[in-house]
Formats: C-alpha cells, structure tokens, sequence
C-alpha cells in the first residue's frame, strides 16, 4: 500500500519534479501536486507553505519538494510545527532523515545536482522506516519544541 503524497516545485525545478511525480506513481503511490508555475515562473514560498500545512494536518502523509537548490524549499517548510523537511543530496542522508528525525518532507534541489539521482535518493527516503528509538524521539520533541521541556 502506498503513501498519500503531496508533491511541489518551483520554476527551476519543475522538470525534475515532474519526473518524480511519475516514478512515485510508478511505485504506487497517491500524488497530488502543488506546483503553481504560471508564464514559467513560479515562487518556491507559494508552494511551501501550502503543502507543509496539509502534511501538519494529515491530509497527506508525506510530502517531496523541489527548487533549484532546495533550501528555500526547506526554510519555507520548516516553519511549520511538526514539520520535519530534510534538504537530501545522497541516499544516506534520506536514510538518516526518515530513520533518525522522521522526516515527512523530502525536499531536493532542481539545478544543483545531488550526488546520488535524484530516483535513489526519493526511494531510500521512502523506504526507510523512522527507528523509533527513544533518543530519535526526545530530540524530535525538542524540534518541536524550542521552548523547553
């Protein structure tokens, strides 16, 4: 059974975006994407934000994000509570991303080339499972909450 997954890029990924959204339907996951390009240009912000929201709610259970270099991506994202979206460049950051901090959003840049594909990156992510361990779990509560325990 697949994830339910929002999917989004800007201008400068939305190539690469869109070879992602074939391949996670590919693998049999749900995908709806959020992407808002119009006259080829498209603000990474107005697609952020919306979908970091829907995976906060549980609308979705996951989401993959793209601009050129993924770090706009990622600080829109990350200001959402409760979201943990992981800039990944290589497979063992995805791995690490899901199996020590939980990460619901993979986000991943457009222009500037990760060092593993794009591909083997999105399924690493989405096949590796969060540990669990206590320690993983204290340190994503205190992500969640910088004011203290």
């Amino acid at each position: 059974m697949g994830f339910k997954i929002a999917i989004g890029s800007d201008h400068a990924a939305f190539e690469v975006k869109e070879r992602i959204k074939k391949r996670l339907a590919e693998l049999g996951h749900e995908v709806e994407d959020f992407t808002k390009v119009k006259d080829g240009m498209g603000d990474y912000p107005d697609v952020a934000h919306p979908v970091a929201a829907a995976v906060a709610a549980g609308t979705y259970d996951r989401a993959v994000l793209l601009c050129g270099t993924g770090l706009g991506m990622s600080y829109a994202a990350n200001r959402h509570p409760g979201i943990r979206a992981s800039l990944c460049l290589t497979v063992e950051y995805a791995k690490l991303a899901r199996g020590h901090n939980d990460a619901n959003i993979l986000v991943m840049p457009g222009r500037v080339s990760p060092v593993d594909p794009h591909g083997k990156i999105l399924e690493a992510w989405l096949d590796a499972p969060f540990s669990g361990d206590e320690r993983h779990r204290r340190r994503i509560w205190n992500i969640d909450h910088p004011e203290g325990k």
